[in-house]
């Protein structure tokens, strides 16, 4: 990988490249960085142990590697398109100038939205329920939307409020990881644990199709680095800035998931961290180094928190761009005067998080999310090589040409993995995507007439 002049290259304002956009450009490269470090890592890597012990036994660690190999293909197509169009919008952005077809950006867009809109009522509902019951005892849908209530207040203040908030739940929630791996380091100071189990499969297990059939499932922990393209317009310097915290956060994530899987087959066999559903508390359980079990709950919460925060700024600053972009009523691309955050595209998302809490049981929801941002991928990486026509007039990062069609190839491979149920699901939703552009269109169209 490398970075590119355009033949038509001119020089820019370091801080302001040639965008033209209305959102304040206040996210400097460690805030991106920690930013995109906070929603790779997630909550899910707290319950991901035990799964993965299924498919591997103790060799945790190889999935997890594989499948940072295979984001950082789609990652490699996300830091050229974002260097080289640095608007909000992302994925839908990419598709309209690469297919020249509104109703495929549309869909790409509307992609995004199911899967950051649902991905946020999910956590909501995560946040009220056990790990909030732990402290505090309330009924959940109330809670959750208390809580997605004060996510949008903190969207609207500001995006520089919002990452700054982001670095400190990002620390906590790495640091809850690092009291697994330091934990365990310890008991295997203290001559306990066994190191032997990090190379040991399931019986009768053949090892390359158990890593692989292990990576799938932990590539969904590498989920969230997509969502970085969608405050394009708020980095600071983004040529420079966005491939080097996309690359490091993703990297840092891989390698600290990499020592938890380690620790974990060290602490446990494989057999109790797959039937249990806390794993990495039974793990400083089992390490005895005194770690109180609600500290593990906090965390949890904040990690919770801290995925919903971020997938909030995302959806709205998806909605505001494909506003923008005339893919949506351009009502949805108002900012607040003052703190020129999409207010607007906020309340809307918003609304809609609080409408899905109500529905209650979201996992064939969730894997049907899942299965569309592998079709905002596959979208993505084609549109990279599309667009290498396309000359823009400022310096931007080039990635190797065999880079998207692997990363194409590596999410037709996570694809097959997908049952009927939910390819059936997403088509139902890509369906109502198709009616609400019809209805977008004739919206525009109308008020195109009424001027």
């Amino acid at each position: 990988m490398s970075p590119e002049t355009s033949s038509e290259a001119t020089e820019q304002v370091q801080d302001e490249p040639a965008t033209g956009g209305k959102l304040k450009r206040k996210i400097t490269g460690p805030l991106l960085f920690l930013f995109i470090l906070g929603d790779v890592l997630g909550a899910g890597i707290y319950a991901l142990m035990g799964v993965l012990a299924q498919d591997v036994g103790g060799v945790l660690w190889a999935p997890l590697l594989v499948a940072l190999l295979l984001a950082l293909l789609t990652a490699g197509s996300y830091a050229e398109l974002v260097t080289k169009y640095p608007k909000a919008g992302g994925a839908a952005v990419f598709a309209e100038r690469a297919f020249k077809r509104p109703v495929v950006s549309f869909l790409v867009g509307f992609s995004m939205l199911a899967a950051g809109v649902t991905s946020a009522a999910g956590l909501a509902l995560a946040f009220a329920g056990d790990y909030l019951s732990t402290f505090i005892d309330v009924p959940a849908i109330p809670a959750a939307m208390v809580f997605l209530g004060l996510v949008a207040a903190l969207n609207a203040r500001g995006i520089n409020e919002s990452v700054k908030s982001n670095v400190v739940m990002t620390v906590i929630e790495l640091s809850g990881l690092l009291i697994v791996i330091v934990a365990v380091a310890m008991m295997v100071g203290g001559g306990r644990g066994e190191v032997g189990r990090v190379v040991e499969f399931p019986d009768g297990a053949t090892p390359a199709l158990a890593i692989l059939a292990g990576a799938i499932v932990a590539y969904y922990s590498f989920v969230g680095f997509e969502t970085s393209a969608n405050v394009a317009e708020e980095i600071r310097n983004p040529s420079k800035v966005y491939p080097t915290a996309l690359f490091g956060a993703l990297i840092t994530a891989g390698v600290v998931y990499a020592l938890v899987g380690v620790a974990s087959a060290v602490a446990l066999p494989a057999d109790q961290l797959s039937e249990s559903s806390g794993p990495l508390l039974d793990v400083v359980s089992a390490a005895g180094v005194g770690v109180p079990d609600w500290l593990f709950s906090a965390i949890a919460l904040v990690a919770v928190a801290n995925g919903a925060l971020l997938t909030m700024i995302m959806s709205s600053r998806l909605t505001y761009g494909m506003a923008e972009h005339g893919l949506l009523p351009s009502v949805l691309s108002r900012v607040l005067p003052q703190r020129r955050t999409p207010w607007v595209a906020i309340v809307a998302t918003t609304v809609v998080a609080m409408c899905l809490t109500l529905v209650g049981e979201l996992s064939t929801l969730a894997e049907t999310v899942v299965l569309l941002l592998l079709f905002v991928f596959i979208s993505t990486n084609v549109a990279v090589l599309v667009l290498r026509r396309d000359h823009v007039g400022h310096d931007h990062f080039r990635v190797w040409t065999a880079v998207p069609v692997l990363g194409v190839a590596s999410c037709v491979l996570l694809m097959t993995q997908q049952t009927a149920k939910v390819w059936a699901f997403a088509a139902i939703m890509l369906a109502v995507g198709a009616v609400l552009y019809g209805l977008a269109r004739i919206a525009t169209k109308r008020e195109g007439t009424a001027v």
